[in-house]
This record gives structure tokens, sequence and C-alpha cells, in this order.
């Protein structure tokens, strides 16, 4: 099969990396890429949220599938832009079209799906720049610290945590007012603090039935034991030690199968990948949000897990035959850190010579912000590369990155030293 992946970081590298170990792939073409996806196939240049080029693409490499890394083309349409063009109608895309995606483009309308289908989350409210003092009156509801989310997509920086009231008033009236993040922010939902360990648990759905991939802890915060600004992760562990079989049985009777049956009821069209991220209260699985594609940097965490041919494991998503193909996972632990640029996750630097990725052995690199100038790799991202390695047990596993990290080099180079410490 001729493959077009849609994205450019770490997630994509990770996908590039399965499906070119299927004996079913003719060639693998991915949009933009990096300098690592170079090595598994043919990158063309081009923005994922271009449908037309995309279109001429497809009939120009003739294209068998189209499997979409990122949420923004799902959010944009681009299943259903494919699905609307009777040239392309026949070429399946792995991700949900814009009614499916709505779980992860508006935080409201996920909210309000969870509610309607009785799917445990913690309790909130939206409002918009015309029921501020309403929103002032539902944080006095709460207590501390509180947690306000923009509704629409804001790149991974709409989140914010408050650790008084006061703070919570300033930053409803900035998002409502001053609109840092634009249209994303024209409503604003406010929801109380979870207080636990989280969990990203990850579904494969071809619509009807679904699979349960390995389940990965990330690490959100720049400095090590959690402190400092949030980023899009500085790393992640698979498997998970209290998601244990109770815990995900719990998992799958009060949040998957529900999710999934709502999603039929509701007749929202779904096929792909379905990243819900929970968080464990006192041993309860509550969801925090939903996201229409897999994780950044768990996917370099939970697909070395994944032993089934990957190809066929889409064909099966895109004939609606998933409960035909048997999912085979390791049971090794998979460990991965985030290599990031100086000043990330604020004003970062790029164009940085990276050398030392020949060096590295019993790990792999997946690349996440790079690109090959003139021969050499050069940084091109916050998030710059991604170190994984398998091993018996996380100690072990652990070991093996930490142990390579010091191989690669470029100019301020960071990484956190305690990702999955808290584990052990």
């Amino acid at each position: 099969m001729n493959i077009l992946l849609l994205g450019s970081g770490g997630r994509e590298h990770a996908f590039a990396q399965k499906l070119s170990e299927s004996a079913l792939l003719k060639h693998l073409y991915i949009m933009p890429g990096n300098a690592g996806t170079l090595q598994l196939g043919t990158n063309i240049s081009g923005s994922i949220n271009d449908f037309e080029h995309i279109k001429k693409t497809v009939h120009e490499k003739k294209i068998d599938m189209v499997i979409v890394g990122p949420e923004e083309p799902l959010v944009n349409g681009i299943h259903d832009f494919f699905l609307a063009d009777s040239e392309l109608k026949s070429v399946p895309v792995i991700g949900p079209a814009r009614s499916g995606a709505r779980l992860e483009g508006s935080k409201d309308f996920s909210k309000a799906f969870m509610l309607r289908n009785n799917i445990p989350t913690a309790r909130y409210e939206t409002f918009d720049s015309t029921q501020l003092q309403q929103g002032y009156d539902f944080l006095k509801t709460l207590s501390a610290p509180y947690v306000l989310k923009a509704d629409g997509l804001a790149a991974g920086k709409g989140v914010i945590i408050c650790e008084t009231i006061t703070e919570a008033k300033e930053q409803l009236h900035h998002l409502l007012i001053n609109q840092p993040f634009g249209k994303a922010a024209s409503k604003v939902v406010i929801e109380e603090f979870l207080k636990g360990i989280e969990l990203s648990v990850f579904v494969l759905t071809d619509g009807n039935d679904y699979c349960l991939l390995p389940e990965a802890k990330d690490y959100k915060r720049i400095g090590d034991n959690d402190t400092g600004l949030n980023t899009g992760g500085m790393g992640s562990v698979s498997p998970v030690p209290f998601a244990d079989a109770a815990f995900m049985q719990k998992v799958e009777d009060k949040i998957i199968r529900p999710t999934i049956t709502g999603l039929k009821e509701e007749n929202i069209s779904y096929t792909g990948f379905l990243f819900i991220g929970l968080m464990n209260v006192n041993g309860d699985p509550l969801v925090i949000e939903y996201n229409c594609r897999m994780g950044d940097p768990e996917t370099e965490s939970v697909f070395p897990r994944i032993k089934t041919d990957f190809i066929e494991l889409m064909n099966s998503v895109a004939q609606k035959k998933l409960h035909q193909v048997q999912l085979k996972t390791d049971d090794r632990t998979s460990f991965t850190v985030m290599m990031v640029a100086g000043g990330y996750p604020e004003t970062y630097e790029k164009g940085k010579a990276i050398s030392g990725l020949e060096k590295v052995k019993g790990a792999t690199v997946f690349h996440a912000g790079t690109i090959l100038k003139d021969g050499k790799v050069l940084s091109n991202g916050g998030r710059v590369l991604a170190v994984n390695a398998l091993g018996n047990n996380l100690a072990e596993a652990r070991e093996k990155v930490y142990g390579q990290l010091t191989e690669i080099t470029y100019e301020n180079a960071y990484y956190r030293k305690d990702i999955g410490k808290d584990l052990l």
C-alpha cells in the first residue's frame, strides 16, 4: 500500500516506524515530516491543513490510505472533505470526521457529551464574554485551585490552573475579554480541580468495535519533580503500575464503553484513535479530556509495545473489521525522555546542529522537531528528540535511555532527569 501520513512530530516518526515494519507497505509519504521520517519514507512539503494540496498528492502518488497524526486537520474536517469528494471518498482516512473531532475541538461540547452519557468527570460550567459575573459566581462555589480551559484548540496552551480565586477571576477576564487565543477562547470552561494521578488511555475504534492500546503516563511540567511551566510533554512510560486489571476494568465499564456507545447513539462518525486523559482519584477514573488522536510523547512509548502488523490494524479500522484482528503487545516496559530546545516552553532556539545520533545504542531516537539542511540535522522545534528504550522492568528501560541521552548533543539541550522516578 501507498500511505500518506500527515504531521511532523515525534508521534508521526513513531507512526512512520510502525508502518515501515509492515510487509504490506509499498511506499510511505509524510507531509511535511522531519529529519527522522526521511529515513523511513519520502517527505512532502505542504501544510496539513491545505486539503486541496493533500488531494493533489493523493492523486499523484496513488495513495491508498491517509493517516492523520495531529488534531488540527481532523477538527478542520479533512475526513469530511474526503467523503464529500467523488474522487477521494474511496480513500480511507484514519481519524474521525469533524463531528467526532469536536470531542477535542470544543471542551464545552466534550463536557456536555460526558454529562449526557453519564461518564464521570469534574463538575464544570461554560461562560462567554457576556457572562463574566456568572463565571465569578461559579468560581465561588469551587475550592482552590481553579481550572480554566479555552473552549477551542489553543496549541496545548489553553488550560490554566490558578491557585487563588483572585487570579482565577483575572485569568477569566483576560481569556474572555482580551482573547489571547482568539476564537478558541470565545467560551471558557471552568471546572473543579481533580487531585490524583494522571493516566493516558488509548482506544482504536472502527465506529462499531474498539480495542484498547497500551496505556501510558506522561510528564507535563518542564522541571524535575513536576515544577515550572506546562509543556507538550517531557517524557512517558508504558505500562503504568497503578493501571492494574481492576482499575482498567473500571475504565472500560465507566468510560470507554459509554463513550463508544454514546458516539453511536448520537450518530457521531468516529473511526481512528481516541485518547482519553484520565485522573485516578482514590482508585476511581474520571475523565479530564478527550483527544481525537494519539498523544505525544505517549505514542513514542505505546507504539514500540505493539506487535500486531500496523497496516493490518489500520486496514481493519478502514474496513470496519477491527473485531477480526487480535492486538498483540510486548509485556516489557517502554520508556521515553524528551530532549527540548533552550528556552522551551517559552521562546525557544532553532537551527542548532545535532551531533551524536549515530552513537546511540540499544535505544530508538524519534525526531520531534528536526530538519535536514545541507546534510546536517538541525533542531526545528521546542521538543527536538524523543529517546525510547524497552526493558524487562522500568528501572532497566530507564537506565538504557538515560545512559544514551548523554551521547546526543546540541547547544542548550535540556531534558528532565526524573522521568519515571515516581513509579519506581
